[in-house]
């Protein structure tokens, strides 16, 4: 029978044996690191230079797959956020609900961003023409909070938590910073209602591993090793969830033969139980405006956890699937009320970083 452990021993002893170019490129990946995942070294007197640097942070924030399906056009007293339809997930997002919260999380770090060096963001979301968050910039006193300071150390952590609660003024914090108009956080850190959103996470992933279209398109994701991952800076790396680097061919062979139903779903078990907590993001209205809404408000919960040194990874399948999604408001009592994200939060080790496109790349 296959293991993880066997997989791990096979592909460190084929890496040694076959001096596989995925072996190496640490460098390369270790100096994209620095440079991505960085503040910024002036004040940006310059107002094009602060533009383009306000984009910098804006694409630091997660998005569905790490695809970064965003565009940014810059223009009198205002950024615009576009959707980039090229850098969709059609089969995990077939509604673009996740491509929409994508835009409201970088949205969030722009304007936190903009705070910093004295201008004050609003954000207001554009219906016509597929969708997009308009943000107006005015001159105000430069402010940097906690939540912009943490933006280059927030991480999407896909590894274990430590299994320790949080304590009450952590979670406070926490339930402050989600808060947003149009939409509710619940908190859910008593472990009956933890064993109850894990049951549908584990029935969401195991729909979804059995779609043969869903494999596909996440493997399209996948950057398998450090020269594949600096070289398209997007997508899921590989070692940011535990796994070696390897060339893509032989990272994507290996994929297949390790990548099981039973193991992701015991993955989760154990990651589920070793969390602090559970939160659930609904949206008032199911709506694009509202998920971005939704995105803006878990981004200042996730920076909010960085500053405290929390760290969070997503439980999505629930409301990916939509007889689960029914199932989700259901338990939880939602009624109106989409449930858009689910997260466990807790605390743990940095995993290794996943890359980001370069500023040229998205400016629409």
């Amino acid at each position: 029978m296959l293991t993880r452990r066997r997989f791990l021993t096979t592909s460190v002893t084929a890496c040694g044996l076959l001096g596989l170019q995925a072996c190496s490129g640490e460098t390369d990946y270790a100096e994209a690191v620095a440079r991505i995942w960085r503040h910024s070294a002036t004040t940006l007197d310059d107002a094009a230079a602060r533009t383009l640097e306000l984009v910098r942070y804006a694409t630091l924030a997660p998005s569905s797959h790490n695809t970064q399906c965003w565009k940014f056009r810059p223009g009198g007293d205002g950024i615009s956020i576009l959707p980039d339809f090229d850098r969709r997930c059609p089969v995990v997002d077939p509604d673009d609900h996740h491509l929409f919260v994508s835009l409201g999380c970088a949205a969030e770090n722009l304007i936190q961003a903009a705070a910093a060096f004295g201008q004050h963001g609003e954000a207001r979301f554009v219906s016509a023409a597929g969708g997009s968050v308009d943000i107006a910039l005015t001159p105000a006193t430069a402010q940097r909070s906690p939540l912009f300071e943490a933006i280059p150390n927030r991480q999407t952590t896909r590894g274990d938590f430590d299994g320790q609660p949080l304590d009450r003024e952590e979670l406070g914090l926490l339930a402050q910073a989600g808060r947003g108009e149009g939409v509710q956080l619940l908190l859910l850190t008593e472990r009956q209602a933890m064993e109850a959103m894990l049951e549908l996470v584990i029935q969401g992933n195991t729909a979804q591993i059995r779609d043969p279209a869903f494999i596909r398109e996440l493997k399209t994701w996948i950057r398998f090793g450090e020269a594949e991952a600096v070289a398209l800076g997007d997508g899921l790396f590989a070692r940011s969830s535990g796994n070696p680097a390897l060339p893509r061919w032989l990272g994507s062979r290996m994929f297949d033969l390790f990548f099981s139903e039973q193991a992701e779903n015991d993955k989760y078990a154990r990651q589920v139980r070793n969390s602090a907590g559970i939160a659930v993001f609904v949206s008032a209205v199911n709506d694009a405006a509202h998920w971005m809404a939704v995105g803006r408000a878990f981004e200042r919960f996730a920076l909010q956890a960085t500053a405290l040194g929390v760290r969070t990874a997503h439980l999505n399948q629930p409301v990916e699937l939509p007889g689960l999604r029914a199932q989700v408001s259901d338990y939880l009592g939602l009624k109106p009320g989409r449930p858009d994200l689910v997260i466990r939060f807790g605390r743990g080790a940095e995993m290794p970083r996943a890359l980001r496109r370069p500023v040229a790349a998205v400016i629409a």
